[in-house]
Formats: C-alpha cells, sequence, structure tokens
C-alpha cells in the first residue's frame, strides 16, 4: 500500500506494531478482560467469550481498511484497470508468477531466518532462564518480554535504514542492509547461546531483538520491488516463510539442549545473510 519511498519505515512499523499487538493482546485479556468476564459465567466460557472482543475490533479494522485506504500509492485497483494503467491478471496467475521467481523464495528463507527466529525466541526464551539461571516463570517470562518489546522501534528502524541506504547508495543499499542485519543477528544469537552471565545474557538478549526484527524490517522494504503486479502472493509466500522458519528452528530443541538449538540459528541465519548476493531486481522496477 506504499510508495517506494517510504515503503521500507511504512511496512515495518505496521508489522513490529502487529507483532507488538500480540503480546498486549494477551495481556488485556488475561488480566484485564478475562476477570471482567468471569464475573458472569465459568472461567471456561469467560475466556471463550472475551475472544470476541480481538475479533470484533478485527471486524471493524477490517472495514475501516476496505472504506478508506487505497489498494496501492496509485489508487484502487478498479479505478486503475478502468484506466488501461493496470493490467488485469488472474490471482492463480500472479501467484504463479510470484512462485516462479527466484528472488520469492530466497526472501523466503531469509524471512524464516529472522521471523522464524522471533517467534522460536517467543517460545524458548521464558524457559531457557528458567532452566539457565534457575529463575521463578514469573521472573523469566518478564526478561523473556523484553524481546517481544523491541517492536517498539527495532523493526521500524530496520525499514527506515532500508529506506535511507536506499536513497543515498541505490537498491544496492537495502541488499546490503539485509546482509548486514542477518549476519550481526546470526552473530548475536551465537553469542547468547554462550553467554552464562545474566546480565550479560540479558544487554545480549536485547540487541539480539533489534538485529532480529531489523532484518524482518530490511526484508520487507524489498518485497515490494520483486515483481509489483504480484506483490500480495509474494507477501503471502515469503511471510510464510516465518512460520516454516519457526517449525523448522523449534526441532533443533527438541534434545533439550539450548546451546545446540540457538548455534543452529545463528548459523542458519549468518548463511541466509549471503543469498542477499543473489538477489535480482529488474532496474525498471527500481526506479
Amino acid at each position: 500500500m506504499f510508495a517506494k519511498d517510504i515503503v521500507g519505515s511504512a511496512n515495518a512499523i505496521v508489522a513490529g506494531w502487529g507483532n507488538l499487538g500480540g503480546g498486549i493482546t494477551q495481556v488485556i485479556m488475561g488480566s484485564v478482560l478475562f476477570p471482567l468476564f468471569k464475573t458472569g459465567m465459568s472461567p471456561e466460557m469467560a475466556w471463550r467469550t472475551v475472544c470476541i472482543v480481538p475479533a470484533l475490533l478485527g471486524f471493524v479494522v477490517g472495514v475501516l481498511c476496505i472504506l478508506y485506504s487505497d489498494d496501492c500509492p496509485k489508487g484502487n485497483y478498479s479505478e486503475l484497470k478502468k484506466r488501461g494503467e493496470m493490467v488485469n491478471v488472474s490471482a492463480s496467475s500472479t501467484f504463479r508468477l510470484a512462485a516462479l521467481d527466484l528472488n520469492t523464495w530466497l526472501l523466503f528463507v531469509q524471512y524464516a531466518c529472522c521471523f522464524g527466529v522471533e517467534l522460536t525466541m517467543n517460545n524458548a526464551a521464558s524457559l531457557y532462564f528458567i532452566d539457565t539461571f534457575e529463575m521463578t516463570t514469573e521472573k523469566a517470562g518478564a526478561i523473556a518480554s523484553l524481546f517481544g518489546w523491541m517492536n517498539l522501534f527495532a523493526r521500524g528502524l530496520g525499514g527506515y535504514f532500508s529506506d535511507l541506504a536506499n536513497e543515498r547508495m541505490g537498491f544496492k543499499g537495502r541488499i546490503f542492509g539485509q546482509t548486514i542485519c542477518l549476519f550481526c543477528q546470526g552473530a548475536m544469537v551465537i553469542a547468547f547461546a554462550f553467554t552464562k552471565n545474566l546480565g550479560l545474557s540479558i544487554f545480549v538478549l536485547v540487541i539480539f531483538s533489534c538485529f532480529v526484527q531489523a532484518a524482518e524490517g530490511t526484508t520487507f522494504a524489498i518485497v515490494p520491488y520483486v515483481n509489483p503486479p504480484c506483490t500480495g502472493a509474494i507477501v503471502g509466500i515469503v511471510g510464510a516463510g516465518g512460520n516454516v522458519g519457526a517449525v523448522a528452528f523449534g526441532l533443533a530443541f527438541l534434545d533439550g539442549t539450548y546451546t545446540r538449538g540457538y548455534t543452529i540459528m545463528g548459523a542458519a541465519a549468518i548463511a541466509s545473510s549471503f543469498l542477499s548476493g543473489l538477489l535480482r531486481i529488474d532496474g525498471d522496477i527500481i526506479r
């Protein structure tokens, strides 16, 4: 939906605050709404009923998007098609074009190695602090939540720096930013795996989180350039990479060895950073 000069910042802020919203929703539903609903019904029914609140909010936001937002910077697709400014292609054909584009799958892998890592950390971080530093569940959960709170700004910063690099270095700047963020993320994951001092571990966790989410921002600063008519399909495929990455990295923790799991994640992120060199974006699209 956003113009190319600010697409990195806009996509990153929207997505970052979306991720943050997941945590805020859990807090509000569990600590505020659930006790209110429980006063008039059983706990099980209250927990099921409270889900109506985010469902209604999601519905309202969806309607607002339809009524007040444009499909893209140039306007709505229907109007562009009427004026002959947009080719009328089917959803199946755009998905096929997206799936046959190597750039799509390179970004799929890279997003698996950043957003997939974030999803994995959301599950593993608190358990790691409990088992490694013998902390209470409450304290471990509070520390682990720092990883998600970095969404307030870190993903947005990644998108912003991608826009800034694009302005100064051209599209190579976006690719450079993607490479640096993924490489540094991988290095920080490995550093986190071998840090056994609690204070230093928390510090490394925060820096690690910043690079993870910045890499997510730089990824979706590149996505709209791959093939504009197919952007929806490409976004869908690349976004799915994050979930695939979470499943894959989750398997690395099955034996309960955190150091091994984090090292695998870090190595995968570092390896994925070099895939940026294989990205080939049409010069006409960039302009």
